[in-house]
């Protein structure tokens, strides 16, 4: 199993924000790690624009958006953007979408929302196309009536990966992506209802064993405090769970909420529980680091010190 971390762009003036996330990379691909993952938050910095500025301070680490909304933005107008920052990285992208949730896309951005499923498999019909490129691009089905032709491509085309959560986007991702990227999915779900669902839809398709990146919070802590780290995640990372999508995936495992899935404890208690992630049929883990702490200071200290039990941890995984 591969390990890698969420980037995040965090609050603050922009100059800040840039140099923090830039900092973070530089970082991860020091620790040798295997990716890192830029989530795209409605209302704050482009991820696909993150993976742009991290390839030039980057040589190895892979970039991935974990994930791109498709209706923001025309199929064919993201496969240009995606492929120029592929190349711009090095051949390094990993492209994550997906169609979000109701309250980004209805609420937020005024735009339908009605059937996403169906709406996700044609826009990957044009995406794949034009992710293929160079040459045209010619699609028409429910949505999309396309005839477009491209000179962007890649010598490797980036793998496209679908958030998928139930299972007719499962059965989407298996054939017509690479894979998918998870969030709010323990051990159970992935093993019971995930997995099982992607491979066999991409086993029927003839495509190759989806990747399946599953993204965790992780603090480490004594082990007497990791109802105090669980406490944190839920205070921190609780609106994730205010969604229909995640409510039903939650139902499908063990964990109740965020905090549950929160990998805490040692070092040992962390390996213990990557290894369970890895058991249910997890390729990659994607960790967002869960500092633990009573002031500024404790909570730097213990960011620093989960850094390094990280990057240990990702030698060991391999």
């Amino acid at each position: 199993m591969r390990l890698g971390v969420m980037i995040g762009a965090e609050r603050g003036d922009m100059n800040r924000k840039v140099a923090k996330f830039l900092a973070d990379i530089e970082w991860a691909e020091a620790a040798g790690l295997d990716s890192a993952w830029m989530p795209q938050v409605p209302d704050d910095f482009d991820c696909l624009t993150m993976v742009s500025l991290m390839g030039n301070r980057t040589s190895r680490i892979e970039l991935g958006t974990a994930v791109v909304p498709l209706q923001a933005q025309h199929p064919i107008a993201l496969a240009r953007q995606a492929l120029s920052v592929n190349a711009g990285a090095g051949g390094r992208l990993a492209l994550g979408v997906g169609p979000s949730h109701h309250w980004i896309i209805r609420d937020m951005l005024g735009l339908p929302y009605e059937q996403p499923a169906g709406y996700t498999r044609d826009y990957l019909e044009v995406l794949n196309a034009a992710m293929s490129g160079p040459g045209p691009v010619d699609v028409e089905n429910g949505t999309f009536t396309v005839h477009n032709p491209t000179a962007l491509g890649a010598e490797v085309r980036p793998p496209v990966l679908l958030a998928a959560l139930g299972p007719v986007m499962l059965r989407l991702a298996g054939e017509y992506a690479d894979g998918t990227v998870l969030w709010m999915a323990d051990e159970r779900s992935i093993g019971d209802h995930i997995a099982p669902r992607i491979n066999q839809a991409a086993e029927n398709a003839g495509r190759p064993a989806p990747r399946i990146i599953a993204g965790i919070p992780v603090c480490l802590c004594e082990n007497s405090r990791i109802d105090e780290a669980k406490d944190r995640a839920n205070r921190i990372l609780a609106e994730a769970e205010t969604s229909p999508n995640y409510q039903k995936l939650l139902d499908r495992g063990d964990a109740r909420n965020v905090g549950d899935l929160c990998a805490a404890g040692d070092e040992e208690a962390i390996l213990a529980r990557f290894k369970q992630f890895a058991d249910a049929g997890v390729t990659d883990l994607s960790v967002r680091l869960l500092p633990i702490g009573e002031n500024r200071d404790e909570l730097i200290a213990s960011k620093y010190r989960t850094r390094e039990v990280i990057a240990e941890l990702a030698a060991q995984l391999r």
